[in-house]
């Protein structure tokens, strides 16, 4: 992974066409095995940017990589990847993206909003090369770009059910990585969800940065600190909508004798084995699937614009029942999710 960081550094593009000519698909060990050469060949060169944490946050940029990896298999494109690093100015993801579009990468996909201004400059220069970038709908009008965004908020008043439903204590946390309005949708839907099953329920919130400081998508540590004193607090069941810093929750909880719900991916399978057993549930973003469709439309000869919404009707968010710690509430769960599809619950987009 420390590669891309490097890759991202290059400012030759004769220099840079030839490294990730010589380093092809080589680094890619999230993909499944495929059938050697009986896999497809394509001509697709994609350039992945992703978020903080970057691939192995076993949280939101996992998702979107397993996207690409499937894609890499079942369409034999060709892929490169960077990332983004605590801190970093505009100017560096704009960079990121630019040197992508230099070597001739086509599509190019930003993982996050936070990508959203250096799409929006990066497109504008390069009329001819097709961006997708993920959580973000304010570029739906440039002709180059496809705007893949969640329903986050419907997703989350399904766990926020379950951890209503599951509490011992009438008493719940969420603890959003960095306070932004997509975070906040989050916050929004799990407090709508648990408030649906108890109007009394107790509901700590903390947010672990403000921006511009995005630490708090990749920072365990803030997220150990802040999931231990919700527990002590009297929290008995806290939710994680922090990417990689959710880590540090599940550490809290399991130190704590409680337990804790993830994020984006189902984390019961991608967390350290010692913390699985806290993890009651997941809130399933299935960035893989958007990724994955994009890239499939792209093979197929079309650039997809405009933006496409992956809500609770189409599978794009969920919940997770790995370790079957909420099985005997997913009747009721299910229950809420008809409820919203059919229009008969509207989840609030804010708290």
């Amino acid at each position: 992974m420390r590669r891309s960081r490097k890759f991202a550094s290059i400012l030759t593009v004769g220099i840079l066409a030839l490294g990730a000519t010589a380093c092809g698909d080589d680094s890619d060990s999230g993909s499944d095995s495929g059938g050697g050469g009986d896999t497809p060949k394509s001509d697709i060169k994609v350039g992945m940017a992703y978020d903080v944490g970057g691939r192995g946050d076993q949280s939101f940029n996992d998702s979107a990589a397993a996207g690409l990896d499937k894609a890499k298999e079942d369409f034999g494109i060709e892929a490169e990847e960077s990332e983004a690093t605590d801190g970093e100015a505009e100017s560096a993801r704009e960079e990121r993206l630019v040197t992508f579009a230099e070597a001739g990468y086509d599509p190019i996909i930003a993982v996050g909003f936070a990508y959203a201004e250096s799409v929006g400059k990066v497109a504008a220069q390069y009329p001819d090369t097709h961006f997708a970038i993920i959580d973000d709908s304010t570029l739906a009008d440039v002709p180059n770009v496809a705007s893949l965004v969640f329903a986050e908020e419907q997703g989350s008043f399904l766990v926020g059910a379950a951890a209503a439903l599951k509490s011992q204590a009438a008493h719940v946390g969420f603890i959003g990585g960095v306070q932004v309005p997509l975070i906040e949708k989050f916050q929004a839907g799990y407090e709508a969800g648990a408030k649906a099953v108890n109007p009394d329920i107790k509901i700590d919130v903390t947010y672990l940065t403000q921006p511009p400081d995005f630490s708090g998508f990749g920072d365990p540590a803030k997220g150990k600190t802040a999931a231990e004193g919700m527990y002590d607090n009297g929290a008995d069941i806290v939710y994680a909508a922090a990417g990689g810093s959710g880590g540090g929750v599940f550490e809290a909880a399991s130190d704590a004798g409680k337990l804790a719900i993830g994020v984006d991916s189902d984390q019961y399978n991608t967390a350290d084995p010692s913390v699985r057993d806290v993890i009651m549930t997941s809130m399933l973003k299935n960035v893989n699937v958007a990724v994955y469709n994009y890239l499939k439309e792209v093979v197929g000869g079309t650039f997809p614009t405009g933006v496409k919404t992956y809500d609770l009707s189409v599978d794009g968010v969920g919940y997770a029942t790995s370790g079957g710690q909420i099985d005997d509430i997913t009747d009721q769960l299910d229950e809420f999710k008809q409820k919203i599809i059919d229009g008969e619950i509207t989840v609030p987009t804010t708290p």
